[in-house]
């Protein structure tokens, strides 16, 4: 994780949807952090500042610098409320995190090698059913992505969470909940044109 994210926030005494809707009116996005050992601290953050922060694949699963009147805090993005109808972010949440901690993030997947795979060879059509996974790991190993090869992928194969290799440290949340969990990640489905070729 070489890429580092730096939210710049000002503290704020007082909550509430009124003091929420002057802070968007100001093209600021109203927050909180929370966790650890220190109490729920109200923040606000520039709009415009926050969503070149968004626009990045990897802040949602880094490990973030917080810094909060001047004084830095280690956290993650928890959550992130947008407006519906246009560009604006409503509001964030941010998680403090310890490097003693394991913690529970969100992660996207990376595939790779689905031109090469041996079903889309054949005329296949790869269906991803997942983009992103939970897993637990302590900050420290926390990746930004996890890849997932295709390549030896057939027609009428798929490939189950049991089967993503995982760097060191880092856990499928869902594998711990029993078998049943082990979802489908993606698979390669027999096109018109595959169906055609196995006729001949």
């Amino acid at each position: 994780m070489s890429k580092v994210f730096e939210f710049i926030a000002e503290s704020r005494e007082q909550s509430g949807k009124s003091v929420a809707r002057r802070a968007r009116r100001h093209g600021n996005v109203p927050a909180v952090i929370y966790g650890g050992s220190s109490a729920p601290q109200m923040l606000v953050l520039n709009h415009n500042e926050v969503v070149k922060h968004l626009d990045h694949e990897a802040v949602y699963s880094h490990i973030l610098d917080v810094v909060v009147d001047g004084k830095a805090e280690q956290a993650i993005l928890k959550g992130v409320q947008r407006h519906p109808a246009r560009v604006q972010i409503l509001h964030l949440d941010f998680l403090r995190v310890s490097q003693a901690e394991a913690l529970k993030v969100h992660v996207p997947l990376h595939f790779i090698n689905e031109h090469v795979s041996v079903g889309v060879k054949k005329g296949g059509i790869a269906a991803h059913s997942l983009t992103d996974i939970e897993v637990s790991c302590l900050p420290s190993a926390l990746p930004e992505f996890i890849e997932v090869d295709l390549s030896g992928l057939d027609v009428g194969e798929s490939i189950h969470l049991s089967d993503i290799v995982l760097p060191q440290g880092v856990e499928i949340v869902a594998l711990a909940q029993g078998e049943e969990h082990n979802l489908s990640v993606v698979s390669i489905l027999a096109s018109r044109a595959t169906k055609d070729n196995s006729a001949d």
